[in-house]
């Protein structure tokens, strides 16, 4: 197996994106470690997950709660002693145009976006650092690279996401913990399920590979530079959108 017993801890694990990526690094012999706000918002990828690999561990905690966050690193250190890999991958969006920001949802969307990716970082390298294989992956978005009308709040946080990844895969190298990201573009989600035609026809027009991605082709991307095929990569951002971006 690609990640044979390597722990894994997987933010946002409820839905979309973080779900299938859990499923999909079981099935490759991870133990996942599962986040969430809720186990009740758990429930269902802890069932797929125990039906396709090892049964998963589950850390509950609000992102934007610090202390929350040490505990449920400790949880994982008391668990298992040590973390091989770490999916950022819990976010928010709030889309608007610029004049109809709120800076409270700037705050917010800040925080738990970019502060709070920074800070499981840190805490996650405490548990890496006896390890020379290790390997973190933060998910940003294609917004973040190119930007979008309409979204320049979330659009200014997944870029604080690639700036972040490069910095510290800069600093870590030599730990032997390599730091990459991924920029989905427009992926068939609970996120943008609520997109109108008119508007989803507009994207679909701008991708060169004529359809929408699911959240398992971004899953497989991730899958991959958490295992050993991508042992010489670091500080990448790699783009899982159709050819939008080329």
């Amino acid at each position: 197996m690609m990640l044979n017993k390597k722990i894994i801890l997987v933010t946002g694990a409820s839905r979309g994106i973080g779900q299938v990526t859990a499923v999909t690094l079981a099935k490759a012999g991870a133990q996942v470690v599962l986040h969430g706000r809720s186990m009740e918002s758990l429930a269902e990828t802890i069932e797929v997950v125990s039906a396709v690999g090892l049964a998963p561990f589950v850390v509950i905690y609000d992102m934007t709660d610090e202390a929350a966050m040490k505990q449920g690193t400790m949880a994982i250190k008391k668990q298992f002693g040590r973390l091989d890999g770490l999916v950022n991958n819990a976010g928010i969006m709030h889309e608007g145009l610029l004049g109809m920001v709120k800076i409270e949802t700037m705050h917010e969307m800040m925080h738990v976006n970019v502060t709070a990716v920074l800070q499981q970082m840190q805490l996650a390298a405490k548990l890496m650092t006896k390890n020379d294989t290790s390997s973190i992956v933060n998910v940003s978005s294609i917004i973040g690279v190119q930007g979008a009308e309409g979204s320049a709040a979330y659009s200014a946080s997944k870029a604080a996401v690639v700036g972040l990844t490069k910095s510290v895969a800069k600093e870590w190298a030599a730990k032997g913990i390599r730091v990459n990201a991924v920029a989905p573009g427009f992926i068939e989600t609970d996120l943008t399920a609520h997109y109108e035609s008119k508007r989803k026809e507009t994207v679909l027009n701008k991708i060169k590979m004529h359809r929408f991605g699911q959240a398992d082709e971004v899953a497989n991307v991730i899958l991959f530079l958490l295992s050993d095929l991508s042992s010489y990569v670091t500080g990448q951002t790699i783009g899982v959108d159709g050819g939008m971006v080329i």
